[in-house]
């Protein structure tokens, strides 16, 4: 691979698309990285759970807010909401929704989750 890889994220390698859900997925080499959309009304318990099987997402996500507000509420009791501009880290087991009335987009640098997220 080249010493500099540029992708658009225009021009996935794949889409995942659930109910109000999104995922399109770019691969450079050994890295994967992805832009997550929700639609207004997205809830994780509710678009993914049905997909992923569990109880709550198991998947660590890292990653920046690009546009609108996502609420997370952590099993152990935390809850923030992330806004534009926002560094995260979330780690396995947690709900989340769209706060608000536009949608949220974020992009996802933590392979595994960029890789399994929605299938």
């Amino acid at each position: 691979m080249a010493g500099v890889v540029s992708r658009d994220f225009d021009s996935p390698d794949e889409c995942r698309s659930p109910e109000k859900t999104k995922i399109d997925v770019v691969r450079m080499g050994a890295t994967t990285a992805a832009r997550f959309a929700f639609e207004p009304g997205w809830r994780w318990s509710e678009c993914i759970k049905p997909v992923a099987g569990t109880d709550s997402c198991q998947a660590r996500h890292v990653g920046v807010v690009q546009s609108g507000h996502l609420a997370v509420r952590h099993d152990d009791g935390t809850e923030l909401v992330l806004g534009p501009g926002e560094a995260y880290v979330i780690e396995p087991g947690h709900d989340a929704w769209v706060d608000g009335d536009e949608g949220f987009v974020g992009y996802e640098f933590e392979q595994a989750a960029a890789e399994q997220y929605a299938r």
